[in-house]
């Protein structure tokens, strides 16, 4: 049966290839591939398309655009937040180390706390002489005068020497400093004991310190236009001979006028 199996198949391809070669029914027709075969081949030939459609939906195919990629933000840099400043530097536009005051606001009575506001920082009529630029310091009324142009004069309250300590002259600033330490004269230590009262050899500038935060220093004498650590006594006669300001006020000052700005006392 197998032989006779062989032998058929054997005839029918003998009477195919006659078929063909002579010009049968078979020779005419296409081949027909399957769309599953073609399209890889017609994809990787990438034929023209059709006006008004795709290369791929010409031949029945579609193709799907790749996914956008959603554009990343440019990364920016920040700038560090501001640290705020302290409020005793940003009051008194100065930065010192943290002291501990020597003089106790809380221990003086609240009525020598006050200060009479006549004695703040005002622009005012100038009465005097004197050329603009000037410093004239009136121990009567105990103002400061830094003489401007115009006919005018910034006044500061100032706190003055108390009696037996009055003095007058006309000097030149010498030296200029900031948060000065303070050297007590021998004198000053002497007299301050007998009253019970035991003064530093030295002390370290500094919001404790009673030179406050700028002296301005007047020619080769021991006195000086200073700030202080007890502003309450500004408008007052205190001082050893000394100028006291307030330490805000000593260091708007200061900012206005240089070494060799003359100084008159009166």
């Amino acid at each position: 049966m197998f032989k006779s199996f062989r032998l058929s198949a054997l005839i029918a391809s003998l009477a195919l290839a006659a078929t063909l070669q002579s010009g049968g029914a078979y020779a005419q027709q296409p081949v027909k591939v399957s769309r599953a075969v073609a399209e890889p081949w017609i994809m990787q030939l990438q034929p023209r398309a059709l006006p008004g459609r795709s290369a791929g939906r010409a031949r029945g195919y579609v193709m799907r655009p790749a996914p956008s990629r959603r554009a990343l933000p440019v990364p920016t840099r920040r700038a560090a937040p501001r640290q705020p400043d302290r409020l005793y530097e940003r009051q008194t536009a100065l930065a010192v180390p943290a002291q501990r005051s020597s003089i106790a606001a809380a221990s003086v009575p609240p009525a020598k706390r006050a200060m009479d506001p006549r004695y703040l920082p005002q622009i005012v009529d100038y009465p005097g002489s004197q050329a603009p630029g000037t410093i004239e310091i009136n121990t009567s009324n105990r103002f400061l005068y830094l003489v401007m142009s115009g006919g005018k004069a910034k006044r500061y309250g100032v706190g003055v020497s108390k009696p037996g300590f009055e003095w007058s002259g006309t000097h030149k600033i010498s030296r200029k400093k900031e948060w000065p330490e303070w050297r007590p004269p021998a004198e000053m230590i002497a007299r301050e004991r007998k009253k019970g009262r035991e003064l530093p050899v030295w002390m370290a500038g500094g919001p404790s310190n009673p030179l406050g935060a700028r002296a301005l220093y007047l020619g080769s004498t021991l006195y000086r236009i200073h700030g202080t650590n007890a502003p309450w006594t500004i408008g007052q006669n205190v001082s050893s001979g000394c100028i006291r300001m307030r330490n805000e006020d000593v260091v708007d000052l200061y900012t206005k006028v240089g070494v060799g700005t003359k100084v008159v006392v009166r």
